[in-house]
């Protein structure tokens, strides 16, 4: 089930074909899911409700054929390994990874042997994969360590480019999201022949925000089902006592992908838009929230070195030009918005450690929302402006 299912279509763009990052062509989805064990939290035995997801930029090895990226940090209580050579090369080089706060070391170990065993045992490398986490601890034996090498390998090796699996599968399976069951969304865009014709898809996930400030559409959603209507994860006492202040104490990751010619510094301005996109969804990336994009262009395909070979002394690359760049931001922003909506949408009511549920937002009573205000169809409204949260 995805939001336009129910007949919420966000913004007034047109997606891809199958409304998803694997719209830009070559990119692929891979997810690895773990859920085994119920009742109380036995450290190392569960239960597990964690996982993997992997974004390949394209199917030709990224490792030797980089593509130009960029990143921008909404808020940085969290971790991106490889972010910095990211940054400063401008280049991504490794798949994308996306799991829980305690198994970033591992999927990165995994990308690192994977690359190892691509390349000629003669090949002198290094491996700097990107890989980012949210934190599942709230249904999850997060703890306990149960993301394996295995695991992260099957999620790479499973990565293709069709149906994208969304809510509670791959990193996203324990995660939530506004005071809701949350995980993995995506959602793509198609801008106009005239401007290029280019694809922007948009995959997040999505372990953030707090349920007053749940916008869909302009709708004060989070108000309308509130935590009397639909109980939180972890009542707002509990979550005092553990130190933290609210629940929207949590994370999202945005990774962005576009078949436009941009450059590096180009990536990074597109990265940035992705936090309108949360924003129009309620997120106002709190001070324990870990909010990074990541964005990447495979309208240029790059030539890295390799053991042996014989390199160019200069690349040939494709640059769009700025006074078009902007519908691809629209673009970014209305994808992000709609894959966090489409996660919502997709998630189902889990129960995790300890019998904590997380309740999937009820689709009913989200329609009932829109169309109280009139705001199921690209946010146009015919009672005026929607009071902010």
């Amino acid at each position: 089930m995805r939001a336009r299912d129910l007949g919420i279509v966000i913004g007034g763009g047109t997606p891809g074909p199958a409304n998803a990052i694997t719209d830009v062509t070559g990119v692929r989805v891979g997810h690895r899911t773990l859920v085994r064990g119920e009742g109380a939290l036995r450290r190392g035995r569960g239960p597990v409700r964690t996982g993997v997801t992997v974004v390949l930029p394209h199917g030709d090895g990224v490792w030797t054929a980089p593509v130009f990226a960029g990143s921008h940090r909404l808020n940085g209580n969290g971790d991106v390994t490889g972010l910095e050579w990211l940054r400063e090369s401008g280049q991504l080089t490794s798949p994308i990874g996306l799991t829980n706060s305690h198994s970033l070391g591992v999927v990165r170990d995994t990308f690192a042997r994977i690359q190892a065993t691509e390349r000629s045992p003669d090949d002198l490398f290094w491996a700097i994969p990107v890989v980012a986490e949210t934190w599942d601890g709230v249904l999850n034996d997060v703890n306990g360590f149960h993301l394996t090498e295995a695991h992260a390998e099957a999620a790479y090796a499973q990565a293709s480019d069709g149906p994208v699996g969304e809510g509670n599968v791959g990193g996203g399976t324990g995660m939530t999201c506004h005071g809701f069951k949350g995980g993995i969304g995506t959602s793509s865009r198609v801008v106009a022949s005239a401007v290029g014709g280019w694809t922007v898809g948009v995959l997040v996930q999505a372990n953030h925000g707090r349920r007053s400030r749940l916008v869909v559409n302009g709708a004060p959603v989070g108000r309308e089902i509130d935590s009397d209507a639909v109980p939180l994860p972890v009542p707002p006492e509990l979550m005092r006592s553990a130190g933290l202040v609210d629940e929207g104490a949590g994370s999202i990751i945005v990774v962005v992908a576009t078949d436009a010619p941009l450059l590096a510094h180009q990536c990074n301005r597109l990265a940035q838009r992705t936090s309108l996109g949360i924003a129009r969804t309620g997120g106002t990336g709190e001070h324990t929230s870990g909010d990074f994009a990541i964005a990447f262009a495979t309208g240029n395909r790059l030539v890295a070195s390799d053991y042996g070979a014989v390199l160019p002394l200069t690349q040939p690359v494709h640059m769009l030009s700025d006074t078009f760049i902007d519908p691809l931001f629209d673009a970014a922003v209305e994808a992000t918005e709609e894959a966090i909506v489409n996660a919502l949408v997709a998630a189902e009511t889990m129960t995790g450690r300890d019998g904590v549920v997380a309740h999937a937002i009820p689709h009913d009573r989200l329609v009932q929302s829109l169309d109280g205000y009139g705001l199921r169809r690209s946010g146009r409204g015919s009672r005026g402006p929607v009071p902010g949260p």
